[in-house]
């Protein structure tokens, strides 16, 4: 590695001249397949970021090396996999080492240095604590870009595999240090995730909360947030970010959880440039589990309420739901806590005092959906009219013996639907969970990586990237 912690080297596998299958070595010998490979970042010269006008450069261009403001290496691929990073003119003069700062908000591109020289098979971008870089290898294996950003201060090893021309295998392997990014008491980037583990219901949903706001019309510095935003789960499910606000992510499944899922959430933030000077800091990940998927759907106008363990009905409940006036949100809410006893008043949800709807009562099992105060709870002043009618003020009232069932048998994050009460629908967010009322078009449209900033490179299509997972 480079001696000054930010420069930049390259090639540190390649043999000295005469050894191995150094750059001289691998021209004499006959029969030993070569490719020539162009490697290229943008670089920090002296802490003054060199940047390509934020584009790309289009790949013939780049193959020439004359992308404006990138640093450039050629670089001689071989069987051994050594490789040597080569002055102009290619395959000409002795192996050597450069120093240079790398930026690391810039791009990192590979490709092959000249048309029918060969295609690059395999590309794997490691950093010093093993985490990958993702990146798109575009058709035909002629170029391979970052598909995330690099951390600041970070050292990385760069393996490329690729075929000559006639289809030998041959490879190369890099090595380089990005600039540091601030000192740490300057201020980071970090998230604070939501839920904290546990053992959740299949409508459970991921929460991101950020120590600094971005705005929506820096999507860059949005992209590069969500892709370090990391979620896997076992078994895996399609799933993404939403950008509730400035500061605030929620991450679903394009349906709900499988049951017995287990979710993990980390942050790559820690020393990525977000923009305007702001880096990522460390955050602390989360996992969690999905218990059996409990699903409670309330048809108000058969006042009854149909409870569903894995999909199979295992209870039948007689309910009241909100009259006119004080209609049920419709649409799907989730189980937010259990509170064994709340104490209800009118005045909560807007009903004034002295009046005929005002109400002051110590409700039963009482398990909340919504922060503005609707409820599953027992009503034992109602049982006459459940199954029959609405009378309640909004909440699904049900006997105590019902309500103390359903109490023991929900948790956090279990789902309670309401359909055909007739009252508004249940807001995304702001008042709970409603995340699910948001179908999954829209629920896209709300990441940075739709909007065009997460998309490959002009001229790269979007490929696997192989042997270079993120993990």
């Amino acid at each position: 590695m480079a001696g000054a912690g930010a420069g930049v080297l390259l090639m540190v596998g390649a043999a000295a001249p005469g050894r191995g299958h150094g750059a001289d070595e691998a021209r004499r010998l006959p029969g030993v397949p070569v490719v020539g490979l162009l490697v290229g970042r943008v670089v920090d010269e002296g802490g003054a970021v060199v940047r390509p006008g934020g584009e790309r450069c289009a790949a013939e261009v780049f193959r020439l090396g004359m992308c404006q403001g990138w640093r450039e290496e050629r670089v001689l691929a071989t069987a051994g996999g050594q490789g040597a990073v080569l002055p102009p003119p290619l395959l000409g003069g002795v192996p050597r080492r450069v120093a240079r700062g790398t930026d690391a908000g810039g791009p990192l591109e590979i490709a092959v240095a000249g048309p029918g020289q060969g295609s690059l098979t395999d590309v794997s971008v490691t950093d010093g604590h093993g985490r990958h870089v993702a990146g798109a290898l575009g058709a035909g294996g002629g170029r391979w870009v970052n598909a995330e950003s690099l951390r600041a201060g970070e050292s990385y090893t760069v393996r490329i595999g690729a075929q000559d021309a006639a289809g030998n295998a041959v490879g190369a392997t890099l090595e380089f240090r990005t600039a540091p990014g601030p000192a740490p008491d300057e201020g980071r980037l970090t998230a604070d995730f939501g839920p904290r583990p546990g053992t959740y219901g299949a409508g459970e949903i991921v929460t991101a909360e950020l120590s600094h706001p971005v705005p929506a019309d820096d999507g860059l510095a949005r992209t590069r947030v969500e892709q370090a935003l990391e979620v896997t789960s076992r078994p895996h499910v399609e799933g993404a970010w939403h950008w509730v606000d400035s500061s605030t992510l929620h991450y679903r499944p394009r349906t709900y959880w499988p049951a017995h899922t287990t979710v993990s959430v980390r942050s790559g933030l820690d020393g990525v440039e977000i923009g305007g000077g702001l880096y990522g800091g460390p955050s602390e990940g989360v996992e969690f589990t999905v218990a059996d998927r409990i699903e409670a759907v309330t048809d108000s106008a058969a006042h009854t309420m149909t409870v569903r363990r894995n999909g199979r009905v295992i209870r039948t409940i007689p309910v009241t739901t909100g009259k006119a006036g004080f209609r049920t949100r419709a649409g799907v809410k989730v189980v937010l806590r259990k509170e064994p006893k709340v104490r209800m008043r009118g005045d909560s949800v807007g009903i004034k005092r002295g009046t005929s709807e005002f109400y002051d009562l110590p409700v039963l099992y009482a398990t909340r959906v919504t922060w503005s105060g609707e409820y599953v709870h027992a009503a034992p002043w109602s049982v006459d009219a459940q199954g029959e009618e609405n009378v309640s003020h909004g909440c699904t009232g049900m006997s105590t013996e019902d309500a103390a069932w359903f109490f023991e048998t929900v948790r956090e994050g279990d789902i309670v639907e309401v359909v055909n009460s007739g009252g508004p629908r249940m807001e995304p967010f702001g008042n709970g969970i409603g995340d699910w009322n948001m179908d999954w078009p829209a629920w896209r449209a709300g990441s940075a990586l739709t909007t065009g900033y997460g998309a490959p490179a002009p001229g790269v299509p979007q490929a696997p990237p192989r042997l270079s997972p993120t993990t």
